[in-house]
């Protein structure tokens, strides 16, 4: 192995654990000291004793977008917490769910990890199924009624895999993102909606009867 190549695969499994600490970070909600060295430890365990298919890198990384994209994390963290926890009180709630598919533009395992990532830690939605093949996300999301709350759903998916690619993405995507500002995207895949608001959404996209 030469020694560029070598740098190379230090840097990517440094970069590796270091997505491993903050993702383990991310899950409690805590930066702390304990939680940043029990992440390290179960880092470097996961990384010994579990096979990790390598993950290409783009060898780009931005500073600025990086802090965007975590701050706007966060604040999307506490904004749905403070939205479900207004749902659990509301007296009048009747729940109505759905199994939500969000093709994204991405062809980048790692981007597309982080994204599902991403969208699972905030309260509200969790992905149950990520198809590499056609860069689609399934998840649940929670008080989904109409196909307005879908393609709000959907909207956060792709604003936070955008996020992401302008920030650890490539050049071609990032370029390419910016280039197709404005274009249409296909708003989702075919969904399925538990406990929907009335029958007559039965038959609907995205609906069927409980």
């Amino acid at each position: 192995m030469t020694q560029p190549t070598r740098r190379r695969a230090i840097i990517s499994h440094l970069l590796l654990q270091a997505g491993l600490v903050l993702l383990w970070c991310l899950l409690w909600g805590s930066f702390d000291l304990l939680t940043i060295l029990t992440g390290i430890v179960l880092a470097i365990l996961v990384s010994a004793f579990f096979y990790l298919p390598a993950v290409e890198l783009s060898g780009r990384f931005n500073l600025w977008r990086s802090f965007l994209f975590l701050a706007k994390l966060l604040l999307d963290i506490v904004r749905a917490s403070a939205e479900i926890a207004w749902l659990v009180l509301k007296p009048t709630y009747r729940p109505s769910n759905a199994i939500i598919g969000v093709r994204l533009r991405t062809r980048s395992d790692l981007i597309m990890s982080w994204t599902a990532e991403a969208v699972s830690i905030v309260p509200g939605s969790i992905v149950v199924d990520l198809d590499r093949s056609t860069s689609t996300l399934y998840l649940h999301a929670l008080d989904v009624r109409d196909d307005a709350d879908i393609d709000r759903v959907v909207g956060e998916v792709l604003s936070t895999e955008r996020r992401l690619i302008l920030a650890i993405g490539s050049r071609v995507e990032a370029d390419a993102l910016r280039a197709s500002k404005g274009v249409p995207h296909p708003p989702y895949v075919p969904t399925v909606a538990a406990r929907p608001e009335s029958p007559r959404q039965s038959g609907q996209t995205g609906t069927e009867e409980p």
